[in-house]
């Protein structure tokens, strides 16, 4: 049957006064059925039927439609495609990858603001069937709710890309897309774009990772420019989600947003900085700050400008001024927890910082700092990660680092507090990856000693590789008068 015949049929059979409406005859095709042929009629690279009509009759058979034949025999999966199918209909034509600037006007461009409107409408009466079927006491929530899970992100996205003034958009289709995002957020229950993304309270789960879900295969280095529509989907959304909601998704906004500000369009650049401003007033900004970084070192280079120092060399100054005064537990973990990632980034060039760095680490592993130990595991990491990348210049750094490494053991070992054993055991484990790094690289000087069980029983030969930890580690736990002792010992023995 077609279309125009099939919407005659469901006219006939729609409510009639005073009742309810019967059921269709065996003539009219299954829901799914005639669904899935238009799904196929506007898939990709499906051509020979005039779209335009079949996108009118669909708009026409969805609003003459019973609630209970469209939804009711139809899954939501087959919905979700149709969407699916009709938003990719509607979207501006793909790019070259390097293409030139974007024209403002062009005839595809004035034909997918035409189809935009028209699959627009039909998206609109899809929206108003799913609400009338919700009030319907044989469907409401059970099945309407299935089916908007499954077509919500695409419409969010068919909106996004047709609501403000692009080269494909015009009046007519910018209008519909926000009479479409507001029928959206209604029928999801949200008072606003923002919480429809993020959620109406921070425990609960908005849309926006299942948005950039559905953005992400395009937002890669190979495909970003291809659609021009989604860079600009992207930054309309970004700034709609807000901290606390935002800092659940850093890995999924930085890394396009860094993709875009790196381009060498000036109106990408723009564009990709704003994304990052609202990042980085949204989010925990240490190790946001630490990506940006060689972007700003590449501006530097690229403008011929010479710095004794780096950016990153400047982050981690002020960090490391604001670690060494800070007495909130809270702010000593997260500080504690980002710093392995900036010595990482300096590399040998942490050499520059060491002085400060040492006042930091000796500061922190002296104070416990709850259950978890987070600040000192992280200081821990630090400090391996130093010794890793800057092992010439510790065996001058050895007296201090050695007391300071087997005065935390002794403090562990004998703790009857809440300090969970795996933390302590994690404890122990780091700290002998330290001791074992600082022998290594101060060609055996950590044994050095007096006495028969001194610092030298506690460390593993250089020659017995990595695996010896566990080894060490069992050496550290008995006999914890023997390790304050050593402590004392080997402190007096390397001094002199």
């Amino acid at each position: 049957m077609e279309l125009s015949g099939l919407v005659r049929a469901l006219r006939l059979e729609g409510p009639r006064d005073g009742g309810q409406p019967e059921q269709p005859p065996p003539a009219v095709p299954p829901a799914e059925q005639v669904l899935l042929q238009i799904r196929l009629i506007f898939s990709e690279g499906a051509g020979g039927v005039p779209k335009a009509g079949v996108l009118r009759d669909l708009g026409a058979l969805i609003e003459a439609a019973d609630c209970r034949w469209l939804f009711g025999g139809v899954s939501p999966a087959t919905l979700g495609k149709l969407v699916a199918a009709l938003n990719g209909y509607a979207a501006p034509p793909e790019q070259e990858q390097d293409a030139a600037d974007l024209p403002s006007k062009d005839s595809a461009y004035a034909a997918t603001a035409e189809r935009a409107a028209d699959v627009g409408s039909v998206f609109l009466h899809l929206l108003a069937k799913l609400e009338a079927a919700n009030t319907q006491e044989s469907l409401g929530v059970p099945m309407v709710g299935p089916i908007l899970c499954r077509v919500m992100e695409p419409l969010y996205i068919f909106a996004a890309t047709h609501i403000a003034e692009r080269p494909w958009t015009n009046m007519k289709s910018q209008s519909v897309a926000q009479e479409l995002l507001a029928l959206l957020v209604r029928a999801t229950g949200c008072g606003s774009v923002a919480e429809f993304l993020r959620g109406k309270n921070e425990d609960e789960e908005g849309r926006f990772g299942a948005v950039m879900g559905l953005l992400k295969q395009e937002l890669t280095k190979d495909t970003w420019k291809r659609n021009p529509a989604t860079k600009f989907v992207f930054s309309w959304t970004l700034p709609q989600v807000t901290r606390p909601w935002l800092s659940h998704y850093l890995e999924c906004v930085l890394p396009p947003s860094l993709l875009i500000s790196d381009d060498y369009r000036e109106e990408n650049k723009i564009l990709g900085v704003r994304c990052l401003h609202h990042i980085v007033l949204n989010v925990a900004v240490l190790l946001c700050l630490l990506d940006l970084v060689p972007i700003l070192e590449r501006a530097q280079r690229q403008q011929k400008q010479t710095r004794p120092t780096t950016p990153c060399d400047e982050v981690l100054q002020l960090v490391l001024t604001h670690m060494e005064a800070e007495h909130r537990l809270a702010l000593r973990r997260v500080y504690a927890r980002t710093l392995p990632a900036f010595v990482q980034r300096l590399g040998i060039l942490i050499a520059r910082h060491l002085k400060r760095l040492e006042r930091v680490i000796l500061g922190y592993l002296e104070v416990c700092d709850g259950p978890e130990e987070e600040a000192r595991l992280g200081i821990l990491e630090t400090l391996q990660c130093t010794i890793e990348h800057a092992w010439p210049r510790m065996p001058c750094r050895l007296p201090v680092l050695l007391k300071a490494l087997l005065k935390m053991i002794w403090d562990v070992h004998t703790d009857q507090g809440s300090t969970p054993e795996p933390v302590k055991a994690a404890l122990l484990q780091g700290a002998t990856e330290c001791l074992i790094l600082l022998d290594r690289c101060s060609e055996g000087q950590v044994k050095v000693s007096r006495g028969p069980r001194t610092a030298s029983s506690l460390i593993p030969s250089p020659l017995e590789g990595r695996g010896s930890v566990v080894h060490a580690k069992a050496h550290l736990l008995p006999q914890s008068n023997s390790i304050l002792k050593a402590s004392v010992s080997t402190h007096h023995n390397i001094s002199t």
